[in-house]
């Protein structure tokens, strides 16, 4: 069964479009074609460095009453607000009807602080029964995804394979397949050519400009560099290190 909470985004008129965070390109994009779709199941958000994704997963968790930092919407917590204003300009579109059972808001450069939330709540149990600073980060997200997420959730992911082996990432894509065929819907920001080859998903490619446009994999630039690279690493180190 394909989850589908979240149906659509947009932003609110108001805001200064040569001030950040509505001067990313990904902004602009969104803006300018007034709403973006969410499809069930999973939607990667893919584009380069300074494209603005992790900024508008950020945004959306923060509009659907999520902690900035990340957890749950039960957390409430504050260590130091580094959200941008892009939330409070967010409008998301719910699925009438439909309400997930399970959420969580994983934010990678935030992680140790929601940790750190989890231990002083006392809320370990639900995470493996013990603190999940005992664990390296990459084994910490693992626990995470197998242990606290569950059917019919909705699930928004910034960047997970950060702290990620190649094997953790296969293990994570098998766990995010397991997920979407029990109902759960996710919205996942990633550079990983292996995340997105996960079946199903909808690939949405941040161009130059801002616009989101849907891509098969192999038209993904993640999975076009990557291949490239591996196919003849000679070749590109030669580009890259010419003098």
């Amino acid at each position: 069964m394909t989850g589908r909470f979240l149906r659509d985004i947009a932003v609110s008129p108001g805001f200064d479009a040569k001030v950040y965070p509505f001067d990313l390109p990904v902004v602009k994009g969104l803006v300018a074609a007034g709403r973006l779709d969410i499809g069930p199941g999973v939607t990667f958000l893919a584009g380069d460095n300074g494209s603005g994704k992790s900024t508008l997963i950020e945004a959306i968790a923060v509009a659907a009453g999520f902690n900035a930092e990340g957890g749950s919407r039960n957390f409430q917590f504050a260590t130091k607000a580094t959200e941008s204003s892009l939330g409070t300009h967010l409008t998301v579109g719910r699925v009438a009807g439909r309400r997930e059972r399970s959420n969580f808001f994983f934010r990678a450069e935030s992680f140790y602080n929601v940790i750190t939330e989890i231990d002083r709540l006392g809320v370990g149990a639900g995470y493996g029964g013990r603190s999940l600073h005992h664990r390296s980060h990459g084994e910490s997200f693992l626990d995470l995804i197998e242990r606290r997420f569950h059917p019919h959730g909705l699930y928004l992911l910034d960047e997970p394979e950060a702290a990620l082996s190649p094997r953790g990432l296969l293990i994570t894509l098998a766990r995010l397949h397991a997920l979407t065929q029990a109902g759960s819907q996710m919205l996942i920001a990633t550079h990983s050519p292996i995340l997105l080859a996960l079946p199903g998903a909808t690939i949405l490619q941040i161009s130059d400009d801002g616009r989101l446009r849907q891509v098969d994999y192999e038209e993904a630039d993640a999975v076009r560099v990557t291949r490239d690279f591996l196919d003849a690493p000679e070749r590109t180190l030669r580009h890259l290190l010419a003098d």
